[in-house]
């Protein structure tokens, strides 16, 4: 009998019938070793008489594997039972393995353990448009200039509150005009463009900058060409402008920077090399002297007043006794730095097209007002050439810096026409 074998038996066995089993299966020693089958079955020696009689509980206790074949720790199982006891010790150990990568996740990690490391700051330079920090990509951008109309059908107009300077004279008929010059400012709307005028491309020079404009008076337009200016003219540029359907013309062309950007990529014009304004640091005065300005180039249609908000240290800008609103954004106009130049002008002679077109005398020196952090410095400005930049200087000859930001620049017949007050 097999040591595994083992049934429950509800009735004993016969001592006859265990006798008789014994003499059929009896084998020496020597013959059990010798017919130990495939499975390596343990083969238990004949029962004796005395034993044969014991109850089925007696044969139903657990085996002693003390005195097997195998050895004391060597019990002899199936190989099926062997399978799935090799199973289950492969379960528990990836049960205890999980048990412990989950504990390890689990736990709070030590914040002592870790150094921080600050992220760097972007880098950034000075615009040398207008001073304000930007990035080397954006400063290394070619400046543009838009000439853009300031008649009453053309407000609100679009795009001057990203410019970085703005120009302002007269054209015809006592209506001022603003030459916009961009280069970190990408406005998606600009306009209503307008045509070319001398002295505004004589202020264009110094910044290397693409003139945009559709057409011009016969003097700018040969200027133009004279004196290699980046020309952008819609009458050749058609496709980078755009007539709009809301307003008639002529107040109604208009363009963007991206644009303008297109066009002047395509004619090879990347960056603009020029020696802008020298800045600043904002350093509002602990005691204002100049908080409103009233300008006044011909009558109350062009009539300007800024008030100076010391909260932003910037100057609200209104134009016939309204507010000057950006049309992009709906939002006021507020330029940092505000200047004005005296600057002597005439309606010219008739050209041969028959019209007087407006002449300023730009090129030259006269009296300047810079307004700025709520107070006002007196100077000169002067202008030696066509291509040199315009400086500002104080009473005492240094140049005047001004704060980083919008400046805006309005040219004036007369002192007469500027006015301040606390």
């Amino acid at each position: 009998m097999m040591i595994d074998d083992f049934r429950p038996s509800n009735q004993p066995r016969r001592q006859s019938d265990s006798l008789k089993q014994n003499s059929e299966n009896f084998q020496t020693p020597d013959e059990a070793a010798a017919t130990d089958d495939v499975e390596d079955q343990a083969i238990i020696p004949v029962e004796p008489l005395e034993e044969a009689a014991q109850d089925t509980m007696a044969r139903n206790k657990k085996p002693n594997f003390k005195n097997s074949r195998r050895g004391r720790f060597s019990p002899h199982w199936p190989r099926t039972k062997k399978c799935w006891t090799g199973l289950v010790v492969v379960v528990v150990l990836l049960l205890i393995g999980g048990f412990l990568l989950l504990d390890k996740h689990s736990k709070v990690p030590d914040i002592t353990s870790f150094t921080t490391t600050a992220k760097p700051k972007p880098a950034t330079v000075a615009s040398r448009l207008t001073g304000v920090q930007v990035t080397p990509a954006l400063a290394k951008l070619p400046v543009t200039g838009v000439m853009i109309e300031n008649s009453i059908d053309a407000r609100p107009q679009s795009g001057l509150s990203q410019a970085g300077v703005v120009f302002e004279a007269l054209a015809e008929g006592g209506i001022t005009r603003f030459m916009a010059l961009y280069e970190e400012g990408q406005p998606t709307s600009i306009g209503p463009v307008r045509s070319a005028r001398p002295y505004f491309i004589d202020w264009l020079l110094p910044f290397d900058a693409g003139y945009a404009h559709v057409g011009g008076s016969p003097a700018a337009l040969s200027e133009i060409q004279d004196l290699n200016v980046r020309d952008m003219n819609q009458f050749y540029n058609g496709s980078y402008y755009t007539r709009i359907s809301s307003r008639q013309a002529p107040h109604n062309v208009y363009t963007s920077m991206a644009q303008l950007s297109a066009l002047e990529q395509s004619k090879g014009w990347t960056t603009s090399n020029f020696v802008g304004f020298p800045r600043k640091s904002d350093s509002p005065s602990k005691q204002p002297t100049a908080t409103t300005i009233n300008m006044n180039p011909s009558n109350s249609q062009m009539a300007v007043n800024y008030t100076y908000d010391p909260t932003k240290n910037s100057y609200k800008r209104s134009e016939a006794g309204a507010p000057m609103i950006d049309a992009n954004t709906g939002q006021q106009l507020e330029p940092k730095v505000v200047i004005a130049i005296i600057v002597p002008w005439t309606d010219g002679a008739l050209d041969s097209s028959g019209a007087y077109y407006t002449d300023y005398s730009d090129i030259g020196s006269g009296a300047v007002y810079v307004f700025q952090d709520g107070t006002v410095t007196q100077g000169t400005w002067t202008k030696s050439t066509q291509t040199s930049q315009i400086q500002f200087n104080n009473a005492s000859g240094t140049p005047i810096k001004l704060n980083a930001g919008q400046t805006w620049i309005t040219a004036l017949g007369s002192s007469s026409e500027v006015s301040y007050s606390n």
